[in-house]
C-alpha cells in the first residue's frame, strides 16, 4: 500500500502539484470537505492541515501532522497529546520578521515618534521633554536638558526578552546591532548566544524586569504561560520601561496591564497580539497615548507564503525517505 497523505481544508492546484512534486511515490489526498477528510484518513500515513478530534477518531495509521501554523494552543486537544504520531508545526517562518516589527515599537518609544506622530496630525511644533521651540536651545553647551533626557539612546538601553527561541533570537540580533544590552530568560534554552550578557531560567524574571529599559515577551501560549504577567510582573519593572508583547495574546492580563499604564507603573507598551481578538472597540487601551498597538501583524511579510511552503515541501521529502522532520513538536509542552 502505497504511503498516503491527506490534506483538509484543501490546498490550491498549483501548491498540491508542488506537494506531489516534492514525493512522486506518495499518494495525496487533497480533501474538499470533511466527510472525504474523514474516509481518506483512515489509511493514511500522514495529515496536513487542522486536525480534528474526529479526524483523528477515524485514523488507524498516522505516523505524522503537519500543522500549518506555529502557535498550537488552538491546535492541540488531548487524544492527539496522547497519540504516537509525531506533530510538526512552522515554527522559523516568522523569527526576522517579527523582530523587525518589535523594533518598530522599540524605535518609535524611544525617539516619541508615537507622540510626535499625533503632534503632526494637529500641526504642533513642540519637542517633547520642551515647553516649545525655544526650549530647544535654552540649554547652555555641554548640558543635559529634559528635551535630551526624554529622547532615548538604544546604544545606553537594556532588552530584556522572556523566550528565547528563534524569535527572540532575532530580536537579540538586532538589539545587539543597536549596541543594546541584552537579557533573556528561557525554561529550555540553556546557552546564551554570543553578545547576550545573560541568560537566565524563569526564577530570575523579575531581575529582566528589573533591569529592563524594553522587555519583550517572545513566548508561546501554553498552559503554563497564561496569564504569565499580571499586575505583579508589571510593578517589578521600571517605571521608564516599556512592556512588548508578540507572543501571544493569552500571556498578558489586559486588565493588569492597563492599570499598570494608567498608575504610570510603566512607561508604555507595544501590543500584537491581545486576550481577545479583534480588541473591542470601547477597551481602554485605544485611547492610552503612550500604547502602540497593531492588530497581529507582526508575521506578515511576502516572503512568509514562500517559506510556509518550503517547510512542507521538505517534511514531505523527508517522511517519504524516513528522515528526521523538521520542527518537532513537544506535544506536552505545545510547542
Amino acid at each position: 500500500m502505497p504511503t498516503k497523505l491527506v490534506i483538509h481544508p484543501p490546498v490550491e492546484v498549483d501548491r498540491l502539484d508542488k506537494i506531489r512534486a516534492a514525493a512522486t511515490d506518495l499518494d495525496v489526498v487533497n480533501a474538499a470537505d470533511a466527510a472525504e477528510a474523514s474516509g481518506a484518513i483512515a489509511d493514511a500515513d500522514a495529515f496536513f492541515g487542522k486536525l480534528t478530534p474526529p479526524l483523528l477518531a477515524a485514523a488507524r495509521r498516522l505516523r505524522w501532522v503537519q500543522s500549518p501554523t506555529v502557535s498550537l494552543e488552538h491546535y492541540m486537544f488531548p487524544e492527539l497529546v496522547a497519540h504516537r504520531c509525531v506533530l510538526t508545526n512552522m515554527r522559523g517562518l516568522f523569527s526576522d520578521v517579527i523582530a523587525d516589527h518589535v523594533f518598530g515599537y522599540i524605535i518609535c518609544f524611544a525617539r516619541n515618534f508615537h507622540v510626535y506622530i499625533r503632534h503632526q496630525i494637529a500641526a504642533r511644533w513642540e519637542p517633547i521633554g520642551g515647553e516649545s521651540a525655544r526650549s530647544t536651545f535654552a540649554a547652555g553647551p555641554g548640558t543635559v536638558s529634559a528635551i535630551d533626557r526624554a529622547h532615548l539612546h538604544l546604544a545606553d538601553a537594556t532588552l530584556g526578552i522572556v523566550g528565547l527561541g528563534q524569535i527572540g533570537s532575532e530580536i537579540a540580533r538586532r538589539g545587539l546591532a543597536f549596541g543594546m544590552k541584552v537579557l533573556a530568560v528561557d525554561p529550555i534554552q540553556t546557552v546564551a548566544p554570543p553578545g547576550v550578557a545573560a541568560l537566565w531560567n524563569l526564577d530570575r524574571l523579575p531581575d529582566l524586569f528589573g533591569a529592563s529599559d524594553f522587555v519583550v515577551v517572545a513566548a508561546p501560549h501554553t498552559p503554563q504561560t497564561a496569564k504569565m504577567f499580571r499586575r505583579s510582573q508589571f510593578q517589578q519593572m521600571k517605571p521608564s520601561a516599556y512592556f512588548i508583547n508578540i507572543g501571544r495574546g493569552a500571556t498578558v492580563d489586559l486588565t493588569d496591564l492597563v492599570a499598570a499604564l494608567e498608575a504610570r507603573e510603566i512607561a508604555g507598551a507595544g501590543l500584537d497580539v491581545f486576550e481577545a481578538e479583534p480588541l473591542p472597540p470601547d477597551h481602554p487601551l485605544w485611547k492610552l497615548p503612550n500604547v502602540i498597538l497593531t492588530p497581529h501583524v507582526a508575521g506578515y511579510s511576502p516572503s512568509i507564503a514562500e517559506r510556509h511552503l518550503a517547510v512542507l515541501l521538505e517534511n514531505v521529502r523527508r517522511f517519504t525517505l524516513g528522515e528526521p522532520l523538521k520542527n518537532v513538536v513537544d506535544k506536552q509542552l505545545w510547542f
